[in-house]
This record gives C-alpha cells, sequence and structure tokens, in this order.
C-alpha cells in the first residue's frame, strides 16, 4: 500500500489518506453540519491491495474513532475507482455528517453532473456501505436490524460447479455438496472449444499458475487473454449437459446457468426452451442486458425463469424490466449498483412485482460487499438467492469476518455494523497487479462478449 496523499498525481496506487488537519472544512457553503461534533468524517482513505485478486476498500473514520468499511471493487478497472474516490470524492467527505446518509448519497450523485456509469457508481456505493457501516455501529447493532430487522433465519446460497466435461463436472457438484450448497450454478465446457466463461479447471495464462480460473478469470498480465467461442455449439451442447445432471442428481436439486451475454434474444429464447424440461432454477443474463427490448422476445418463448443485472448501475437501469416483469430475479451488486440504500429502493420496487433478489456475489464482490449484500437480503421481504463464492485465505486474512456458513444459508453475524474489519498492515503485503478479465473472439476473428 502506498500513501498518494502529497502527490494526487502518483501512478503508484494505494491508500489515499486525506484528514481533518488538510483545512478541507472551511469555507464550503454546504457543510453539512452536525450538532453532534463526534459524527463529522475526519478522515478517508482509499485502500488498494491484491491478496488473492485486486480490491479497492474506502475507510471513513469520524471524529469519535468510529470506522466504516465500503466495497468500491470494480474488476480489471479498478484503479479508474480509486482515483476517482482520492482525487473527487474523499476531498468532499471530510468535515461532513456521517449520519446523514441519504443526503450524502444524493450529493455525490447529483453533483458531479455526470451520473451513473460502473466507475461512478462504485465510488458512491463505498461511500453508502460506510456510513450505514458506521450508522448501525454507532447504534450498536448488526446492519439488517438497523434496516427493519430480519425477514429470515439465513440466506440461501449457490455456488459454482463447472467441468470441462461431465466426469469433472459431476466430481464439481459433489464437491460443492459436501461444502454445504444446496443450490448449484453449472457451467460446462463446450466440445471444440478450448476455454469458456466459468470453468475452473480452464489452463490460466503465465503467471497465473495456481490460481483458480473461475474464481478470478481476470489474469494478471499487461494484456487480457483471448479465449474462443462458438454459440451454435454451445446451444447444442448445454441441454444435454442439464439431462445428464437431472439424471444423475434428481430433480429436487436448484440447478441455475450463466449465459453471460453471449446470446442474442433468438438465441437465449432457444435456449430458455430447450432447458425447460430440466427445471432451472434460472437463466442467468441470456443476451446482452443493455437490449432490454429483447426480454420481450426471450419472455414470449420461454418459461424458463430469468436473472439479469450483474451490469447495471441504477434502479433506472432495472426500472421498464421489472414493471413488464420480464425478469425474475434481481442480479444487481451492492458494489456496483450505488450502495446498500438505492439497491434497496431498487427492490421495493421489484416487490410490487414479485421480483425477487439475486445479488451477484463472486469473489471480485469483496468482503465487504458481500456482507452489505447479506445484511440486505436479510432485511427485504422479496430475498431469492444469494450467490456465493469462497474468497481464499489470504483475502481472509486481510478482511476479518463474522458471517457464517451452515447447511446452505449465510448469515451476516451479530456485530454492530457490517461485521468487517480491515487488517490495513496486512493489506500493505499485496500491492495492486494489473490484471484484466479475458475476451471472446469468434472462428472468423470478430470480436465477441465474454
Amino acid at each position: 500500500m502506498t500513501d498518494t496523499t502529497t502527490n494526487p498525481a502518483a501512478p503508484v496506487p494505494g491508500a489515499a489518506d486525506t484528514g481533518a488537519a488538510t483545512g478541507q472544512t472551511s469555507g464550503r457553503p454546504d457543510t453539512w453540519a452536525s450538532a453532534d461534533r463526534g459524527q463529522l468524517i475526519e478522515r478517508a482513505e482509499v485502500i488498494v491491495t491484491s491478496p488473492n485478486r485486486n480490491f479497492v476498500t474506502l475507510k471513513i473514520t469520524t471524529a469519535d474513532g468510529v470506522t466504516g468499511l465500503g466495497d468500491a471493487t470494480l474488476n480489471g478497472r479498478e484503479l479508474g475507482v480509486a482515483a476517482y474516490l482520492s482525487e473527487h470524492v474523499v476531498p468532499l467527505l471530510i468535515g461532513r455528517d456521517a449520519s446523514r446518509i441519504e443526503d450524502a448519497w444524493q450529493f455525490l450523485y447529483r453533483s458531479s453532473y455526470w451520473r451513473r456509469g460502473p466507475v461512478t457508481m462504485a465510488a458512491i456505493a463505498s461511500v453508502d456501505m460506510a456510513l450505514w457501516d458506521i450508522k448501525a455501529k454507532v447504534a450498536g447493532m448488526p446492519l439488517y436490524q438497523l434496516l427493519g430487522g430480519a425477514s429470515r433465519t439465513g440466506l440461501m446460497a449457490y455456488g459454482h460447479a463447472s467441468g470441462k466435461e461431465l466426469p469433472e463436472l459431476f466430481d464439481s457438484i459433489r464437491e460443492h455438496q459436501e461444502e454445504g450448497y444446496r443450490s448449484i450454478r453449472v457451467q460446462t465446457g463446450v466440445p471444440g472449444l478450448e476455454s469458456i466463461y466459468g470453468i475452473a479447471s480452464n489452463k490460466t495464462t503465465e503467471g497465473n499458475e495456481g490460481v483458480r480460473y473461475d474464481f478470478e478469470p481476470a489474469q494478471r498480465g499487461a494484456f487480457p487473454a483471448m479465449e474462443d467461442w462458438d454459440t451454435r455449439a454451445y446451444l447444442r451442447h448445454v441441454p444435454t449437459v442439464f439431462e445428464a445432471v437431472r439424471n444423475e442428481f434428481g430433480p429436487e436439486l436448484p440447478l441455475l446457468h450463466d449465459g453471460h451475454h453471449r446470446m442474442t434474444p433468438l438465441q437465449a429464447a432457444k435456449l430458455g426452451k430447450s432447458l425447460e424440461p430440466y427445471d432451472l432454477f434460472w437463466l442467468e443474463d441470456c443476451t446482452p442486458a443493455e437490449n432490454q427490448e429483447a426480454l420481450k422476445l426471450v419472455r414470449q418463448h420461454t418459461t424458463t425463469p430469468l436473472a439479469i443485472g450483474e451490469v447495471f448501475n441504477t434502479i433506472w437501469d432495472f426500472k421498464d424490466i421489472i414493471r413488464d416483469q420480464l425478469i425474475d430475479y434481481v442480479r444487481g451488486a451492492v458494489t456496483h449498483m450505488g450502495g446498500i440504500s438505492p439497491l434497496r429502493k431498487t427492490m421495493d420496487y421489484a416487490a410490487m412485482y414479485q421480483v425477487k433478489s439475486g445479488f451477484h456475489g463472486p469473489t471480485d464482490i469483496s468482503p465487504v460487499g458481500l456482507a452489505a449484500q447479506m445484511h440486505l437480503g436479510m432485511a427485504i421481504h422479496n430475498f431469492g438467492i444469494q450467490e456465493y463464492m469462497q474468497h481464499g485465505p489470504q483475502t481472509n486474512q486481510v478482511f476479518q469476518q463474522t458471517f457464517t456458513f451452515t447447511d446452505g444459508y449465510l448469515h451476516p453475524g451479530d456485530e454492530p455494523g457490517l461485521g468487517v474489519s480491515l487488517d490495513v498492515d496486512e493489506a500493505g503485503k499485496y500491492p495492486y497487479e494489473q490484471a484484466y478479465l479475458p475476451f471472446n473472439r469468434l472462428a472468423d476473428g470478430t470480436v465477441h462478449d465474454w
């Protein structure tokens, strides 16, 4: 970790630490004054660390010494968010009232004028999470209690099983069941394709040996890894895989599958229809989510439940497809949707249309972001399922966590706040390493959605 306070343009990533001594609180027209001086934000640090993968964390400290953490990780573009926070957001936080969460969110969203987008919303999300963490600690209760209390005793979670061929896939499913998972996402290799999204045993590029591909597909290096793709081969193969899985594991096991935006609307409709006999819990990201009209075509042709939205950034991205009931599960992430506050509003809106949550939760959501999603999932009525990929041992040393995973269910724990603390010294042992997600090319060389 490197302190860039004295040189905001420093190319080396690390922690930007701005304290009250900088004089940031003087001479501004909007002071967010608080009757409780102890609630004023005294320090804000942007911490970039790379234990098992790259993470961006915002740590806010009040005058009373209460700290809050927020996740600002944007996989493959981490430094863009770190710079946005360090150079533009942190200077606006010092001297502000940490208790005014909604006002802070609206100020950061509206005062920039250039709204939305993954970099802006991840930065705002980290502030929102950190302020909720502080508020719950001041209240002396876990965040889900502050959000209205528990609506359930635990959060059903799903894990990621995969295999290039059926024996490897079956072994992976059994391993996940032994780890306690009761709902499982199934990703499969496709004959003729060397390396595709979501397969744990995919070969990694030089310098990434020993890293499980599906837990961290962002390969460390100077350029993204290129993979191959053939949609027609995929559409022929996937239904046969789910038939085999059902024959092996029976009808009761909830199964999920991720199309990862790689199909046209017609192809997505065809896949959804062909998977109906295998009773999927959901088909995720069947077609690029930006083309929301396309989901009408998909919906007309299949009753397979649809999950969409991990690339969305605001409630506006979800508004029409929730209202028109074109999806069944909201895949938004608290880290990429601007924080707990807007994602809760999105889920309140979704509840009117019987749409449930399915929050994005692979390892590019840090333990801080995962904890925030668990607390929100505990509180909302229309929770559906939580994606849960287990972080590596180095990450768990940097981020100490209080959640539990028992018999397929997550619980965030009952420590005040989010239930996550960050060991800054441990984080400093793992400097940022440049990493990129892979990309696809078709047989003729055309770049395709990965």
